[in-house]
């Protein structure tokens, strides 16, 4: 028996030594992937990659103010203000986050400089049920005040609720809308869901809009990005189907009045009168896109399911994509070009789908020139 001890300890040893490689293995194994993937990473010098803010609670959109000062929304309701530390302007009254609703999209008037005016999209609560509506403020000495809801009558849900604002070059603000889970609403014009969304500062209807109304373009399921190209184009990121059918994410090319097909037609499927996507996803894999931003000649976009920065070239109206950060971040939600010339990340790790790893969730400062 006393011989059999020493054997048995390194039998042992042996088995553990053997269970960790087979682990390291595993762990580190490449995900195969019908997309480039490339490893910038590997280049990269540590400058170049630089975590600026940590522990936030479902980071949604980044923001710069004239003077580079960053704003952020948290989808619980806090507006914070990151610099050197971050802190919370203000919890903004009348959110509802449940679900994918609550504190989203931020948009800062393009003459700030002189009326200090910000833009807020969020999920409230009116007479039980959930809305969502465009609020604007003034935005001085770190102070919000002046609060005025300037767009509403979004049906809300706890999932596709949509949420991106931006002012194009035209000087008008854009907001998607999702489909709120009813389906109907995306080809129906006199909704407001499942839209594209067009309207002047103080919320009014720009004359030249395709129907009379809000509504720029139909047909969306759930855009989460907007972003314009150096020659004017809008492009949009849009989720596909979820569940059995998960897959056929989006990225179009937005033209004023256009009909985008959810939920007739998906992927590269085709009807008459509506538009097919730049590009998709296709059925085996699910990018669930995000925020988007415009450098260098490529749109760059989250990707939260596919846990990725996404670089979509654009040579004349085509797409050609690859991958980068692979899993390394987790969940990517904003993705904003910032007044330095860096691409800046928000993680999304907290939100209850994600694997929250230590300072989640991040905002993520980037040089893009590591991908060239």
């Amino acid at each position: 028996m006393k011989r059999l001890v020493p054997i048995l300890i390194i039998a042992l040893i042996v088995a553990v030594v053997v269970f960790r490689n087979q682990l390291i293995r595993r762990t580190f194994a490449p995900t195969p992937t019908n997309i480039v993937e490339s490893t910038p990473s590997a280049r990269a010098e540590k400058e170049d990659i630089e975590i600026i803010a940590q522990n936030l609670k479902v980071p949604w959109e980044i923001a710069f103010l004239p003077d580079k000062t960053m704003l952020v929304t948290e989808r619980t309701g806090n507006l914070l203000r990151v610099d050197r530390e971050t802190h919370i302007i203000q919890t903004i009254e009348g959110v509802k986050a449940t679900g994918e609703g609550g504190l989203l999209g931020l948009a800062v008037h393009p003459t700030f400089g002189s009326n200090h005016v910000i833009y807020l999209y969020l999920t409230s609560q009116e007479n039980g049920k959930l809305v969502n509506r465009v609020e604007r403020y003034v935005l001085l000495n770190n102070r919000l005040s002046d609060r005025m809801v300037i767009f509403s009558g979004i049906a809300g849900s706890s999932l596709h609720d949509g949420g991106r604002i931006a002012f194009g070059p035209d000087g008008f603000l854009y907001i998607t809308t999702g489909d709120a889970t009813n389906e109907k609403f995306a080809q129906d014009k006199q909704s407001l869901n499942g839209k594209i969304l067009r309207i002047k500062d103080d919320g009014s209807i720009p004359s030249d809009n395709p129907f009379g109304s809000a509504v720029y373009s139909y047909g969306h399921r759930n855009a989460q990005g907007l972003v314009w190209d150096t020659q004017g184009r809008l492009w949009a990121t849009e989720h596909g189907p979820s569940g059995l059918q998960s897959g056929f994410d989006e990225v179009n090319l937005i033209e004023k009045g256009k009909n985008y097909g959810w939920p007739v037609v998906k992927g590269d499927q085709t009807a008459l009168g509506m538009v097919s996507p730049v590009i998709q996803s296709g059925a085996s894999d699910t990018w669930a896109p995000a925020g988007v931003a415009f450098w260098d000649g490529s749109l760059f976009f989250g990707g939260l399911r596919g846990e990725a920065l996404y670089e979509a070239k654009i040579t004349g109206e085509k797409l050609t994509l690859s991958s980068h950060f692979k899993g390394r971040f987790g969940r990517i939600r904003a993705v904003g070009l910032g007044p330095d010339g860096f691409l800046y990340l928000s993680t999304s790790n907290t939100d209850g789908r994600g694997t929250v790893q230590s300072g989640d969730d991040k905002i993520i400062r980037l040089n893009p020139t590591v991908f060239r």
